[in-house]
């Protein structure tokens, strides 16, 4: 009886070490980093922000701050952070409709301006240069660093945080400066820096392509450009596989003018009467982490194709279940009027 009884509390000892192992493994393994991946109580690799209680929050007095700003108590602090002006950046995920208020300043919005937009013949520049030199400025880092923080203090997993990263850039609005720079006596027209974009709430596909690759690249993605040169797009790049890549690039597509779903490149884009079918040019930006094989955007773009060439194929008309699909779909992804296919 004494035999058994010991047995039954080993049995019963032995859960309850299985059980506290996997306690550990899945819930306080998990929740003790943050969501950029900083471990709790520890400085996160972009100053000045520290790993509390699974959020980032400012705290330079433990963990400094960059070169080009000094501390305020536990703040990071830039000249060029004055006349501050809040902006609200909305987004959707899985069709809740949600928002980030991010504070951007006039001093580096007058800074980024005044920027010679040239490099040096001598230099033997590509476009790789000059995405690079707009994406890497580093007064302007600084101060859209809080944006990504605040992109990865909003959600979990790597992949929402690309998400919300894209859904941002797409619902700002489209729109060219109404600036122009002379280069060698040719007046071209102005191309605002990532952080003009956000600060006036407006860019072109190449404009609100390089904030979306800061921001991707920040989070820690692959990106590339993908220029499609007979059309004269530009599109974004993420690293996934190739199988469902454009082109087995390693690249899915991601458009920047408007609302869309991850590698859906078969819409109508502002400015083009048609649909892209040039075979773009892929120029890595950024290496990085990879979107995962089993992303449920794969799938719905597909749907949605098929939905848009069953409507073309019979003047707009689809049946009653490719509405019922299409609706779920526009809510989704938040879906609205893009280009020369509205969304109704």
């Amino acid at each position: 009886m004494i035999h058994k009884k010991i047995i039954i509390g080993l049995c019963a000892l032995a859960a309850l070490l299985l059980f506290l192992e996997i306690y550990f493994i899945f819930f306080y393994h998990n929740a003790s980093f943050c969501n950029d991946g900083t471990a709790y109580n520890s400085c996160s690799n972009a100053k000045p922000y520290f790993c509390i209680n699974g959020s980032l929050m400012e705290k330079a007095s433990a963990c400094g701050c960059s070169n080009s700003s000094e501390i305020n108590s536990d703040s990071c602090v830039s000249k060029y952070q004055t006349e501050p002006k809040d902006i609200t950046l909305s987004y959707t995920l899985r069709g809740e409709e949600k928002e980030i208020i991010f504070t951007a300043y006039s001093g580096l919005y007058s800074y980024l301006s005044a920027i010679p937009h040239y490099i040096s013949a001598n230099e033997n520049p590509v476009l790789l240069d000059f995405k690079l030199r707009s994406i890497n400025e580093e007064k302007q880092k600084e101060l859209l660093m809080p944006l990504v923080i605040q992109i990865e203090n909003a959600a979990k997993s790597k992949e929402d945080q690309a998400r919300i990263a894209i859904s941002i850039v797409q619902n700002i609005p489209f729109g060219s400066s109404n600036k122009t720079i002379q280069i060698g006596g040719i007046k071209t027209p102005y191309q605002r820096y990532p952080y003009e974009v956000l600060y006036n709430m407006s860019g072109i596909c190449s404009e609100k392509s390089e904030l979306l690759f800061f921001l991707l690249r920040e989070i820690g993605y692959g990106t590339a450009s993908l220029y499609y040169t007979a059309e004269n797009h530009e599109a974004v790049g993420i690293k996934c596989p190739a199988d469902r890549s454009v082109n087995n690039s390693g690249y899915c597509f991601v458009e920047t003018t408007g609302p869309s779903i991850i590698t859906d490149d078969q819409t109508e884009y502002i400015g083009i009467a048609s649909e892209l079918s040039s075979v773009p040019n892929v120029i890595e930006i950024s290496d990085g982490i990879s979107l995962g094989n089993n992303l449920y955007e794969y799938d719905d773009a597909k749907s949605l194709i098929k939905i848009r060439e069953k409507a073309k194929k019979n003047d707009g008309v689809i049946n009653y279940l490719q509405h019922i699909q299409f609706e779920r779909l526009q809510k989704k992804y938040g879906l609205i009027s893009f280009g020369f296919y509205k969304f109704t």
